[in-house]
């Protein structure tokens, strides 16, 4: 029994911890990631403040990073 109950709370860790570092979520005309990666660069343009990674800008929001076309 014990046995039991240090399987099932070692697959109940596994099951809570991630290693995603970034994740995104896709509606259907909206990309949402909500980390940015670490070698994102800082864009201004016309005085808004950009996030650029992978070719492609992004606006930051509460809910993450927003894909846009600048």
């Amino acid at each position: 029994m014990r046995t039991l109950l240090i399987i099932v709370g070692f697959i109940l860790t596994l099951s809570f911890t991630s290693c995603a570092r970034r994740v995104v979520v896709k509606t259907p005309n909206t990309t949402v990631v909500r980390v940015a990666p670490k070698h994102h660069k800082i864009v201004v343009v016309k005085g808004k403040r950009y996030y650029y990674w992978n070719g492609r800008h992004y606006r930051k929001t509460r809910k993450g990073y927003v894909f846009v076309k600048v």
